[in-house]
């Protein structure tokens, strides 16, 4: 499938302050600019596995795409959602368990590239992956 792979972050936009809309405090809005994300994702059908790897956490999830999971964000937000198929793209929709708001999530392929998109409160960000 088109996701897989093992992506490494190669650039942001406008992702400190997506973070800082996120309320994530100044020092950790620095060292997450800087995260050195890798993630792996393995697509069966509608079944998802991803790993993230970074300076911060290593975790690793599986999703089934449209049933709702939990997720903890590597500031300890907690989120509930689903990520669906919309043509060629990933969308990820999440409420947050402390305050309800939601937090919208696109995973894309662009040329020879993984965009992942993120708009919070009226705030989008961009983070672009290299296989």
């Amino acid at each position: 499938m088109a996701f897989d792979g093992t992506w490494k972050i190669d650039r942001n936009e406008n992702y400190e302050k997506f973070m800082e809309a996120m309320g994530i405090g100044m020092m950790k809005r620095k060292l997450g600019a800087h995260d050195n994300l890798k993630i792996t994702i393995q697509q069966n059908g509608d079944k998802f596995n991803v790993k993230e790897a970074s300076n911060f956490r290593n975790i690793e999830l599986e999703f089934t795409l449209g049933v709702t999971f939990e997720y903890s964000l590597a500031d300890g937000t907690e989120l509930s959602g689903t990520w669906t198929l919309e043509g060629n793209k990933l969308v990820g929709t999440f409420t947050r368990k402390d305050n309800g708001k939601v937090l919208k999530a696109v995973r894309e392929i662009v040329g020879d590239e993984l965009v992942q998109t993120y708009l919070y409160e009226g705030v989008e960000s961009k983070r672009f992956f290299k296989r």
